[in-house]
């Protein structure tokens, strides 16, 4: 293997980098979102029961909401490269101790006492993969590209979740939880040879980077940084809404089987993923992020208020009833597209507000934001449902929607755009 010089890298790298922020954040999101696939397996080789097996899945979404921030925060120390190597080695150091101590066997299952805190401990040391990869992507990609390319890699997270709930569960049944976690591990280990490998500082980074700061507090304290993450946690509760509670609403209210429930999961998973790819390339080209952001939030409280409008008609207008119940999967997918739309632009525009020296971490304070919301939303939806309906709970989601735009017309008000990390690199084009 040849030595690969950073002072001396080809143009074209940056698709590398990008590549590489795809991979590792699908491996994360494989191992986040495809051992949850395990469910009933993870359940019975365990010896849980469905409350255990709650708190047991919960505890990696809990590790990477508490995690992002700091990691963050130590990739802008320290640099998205060595970051990004922590990261994916160290978890995959933690999945092979899993997978020969934490693995039932024909003698032993590990209780909730070793099974809880290794879950939260993926989740903690998962947290530094999406900070750091986003800061590679925005530091190699010019202004031009770079809702682009943060788009392309927020299609990593649905990419890896369908992977891991294609193969881990297949995996599960054939060699046991032990395989699953040396899978997952191994996936990790590829990812860190091919990041030491390709993942250095673009040229003359350190010579512009202390010149593209964003407004000079720390971000943590700054006021258009916490409108922005607050804005994109409110805009994640009506996609949580859609992407979690879907098939029990089509099976439990409209009384559609399950193949109606995956179609319409599916069109929204697929919809969104191409949304946001064309969205990067249409807001890099017309330099209007802030407006999509502001209309993909201003849909969304529409489409939303129109679902919730339609399940209550159908309620109420009993005549109408079956068309309207036919009406209820066109508003739910539409719903779910405008929701899904928006995350590789805003994750971008908070990294170019925040400016090249602290993009780890703002994005870390965006995806802490998110995985608080992944957290919460799912325990308030059924208590919601159980006291006032289906028809409340999407228009929560329409009123999460709106505060969101406020936030995002609030942010517009505090201060312009920033010249961030819109300092262009020569060689890096």
């Amino acid at each position: 293997m040849t030595h690969l010089d950073p002072h001396n890298l080809p143009a074209n790298h940056r698709w590398k980098i990008l590549g590489l922020g795809v991979a590792a954040n699908a491996a994360f999101s494989a191992t986040f979102a495809g051992i949850p696939a395990t469910a009933v397996l993870l359940r019975a080789d365990y010896h849980l029961d469905t409350h255990q097996l709650g708190l047991v899945l919960g505890m990696m979404g809990l590790g990477v909401a508490v995690s992002e921030l700091p990691w963050g925060m130590l990739t802008d120390r320290w640099g998205d490269r060595r970051v990004l190597l922590l990261g994916l080695f160290s978890i995959a150091a933690w999945l092979l101790f899993m997978m020969l101590r934490v693995s039932p066997t024909a003698g032993y299952v590990p209780g909730m006492a070793a099974l809880m805190p290794g879950l939260l401990l993926v989740g903690l040391l998962g947290g530094s993969v999406n900070g750091s990869s986003g800061r590679a992507i925005m530091a190699w990609f010019s202004d031009k590209e770079r809702g682009l390319a943060m788009s392309i890699r927020q299609t990593a997270v649905p990419v890896g979740g369908a992977l891991g709930a294609m193969v881990l569960p297949p995996l599960a049944r054939w060699g046991g939880f032990g395989t699953v976690y040396g899978a997952l591990a191994l996936f990790c280990v590829v990812n860190g040879v091919l990041a030491w490998r390709w993942l250095h500082e673009p040229p003359h980074h350190g010579q512009t980077v202390n010149k593209a700061a964003g407004s000079g507090v720390p971000p943590v304290q700054d006021p258009v940084l916490q409108r922005m993450t607050l804005a994109i946690a409110l805009l994640c509760v009506p996609q949580v809404a859609v992407l979690t509670f879907t098939p029990v609403f089509l099976h439990d209210f409209a009384h559609f089987g399950a193949m109606v429930a995956a179609v319409s999961l599916v069109s929204i998973q697929l919809g969104g993923g191409a949304l946001r790819v064309w969205s990067g390339y249409w807001t890099d080209r017309h330099r209007n992020r802030q407006r999509y952001i502001t209309a993909c939030a201003s849909l969304s409280v529409l489409a939303f208020a129109v679902l919730a409008a339609v399940v209550l008609a159908q309620m109420l207008i009993t005549p109408l009833a079956p068309v309207l119940r036919l009406a209820i999967i066109p508003a739910l997918i539409l719903a779910g597209l405008c929701v899904s739309a928006w995350h590789g632009v805003a994750y971008t525009e908070l990294a170019t507000q925040a400016g090249a020296n602290r993009a780890g971490t703002a994005l870390g304070m965006g995806n802490a934001a998110v995985f608080v919301a992944f957290f919460i939303t799912p325990m308030v939806i059924p208590v919601l449902n159980a006291v006032s309906g289906w028809p409340a709970v999407w228009l929560m989601g329409s009123l999460a929607a709106l505060l969101a735009l406020f936030a995002f017309r609030q942010r517009k008000a505090d201060v312009p755009v920033t010249a961030g990390l819109q300092v262009e690199r020569r060689g890096v084009r």
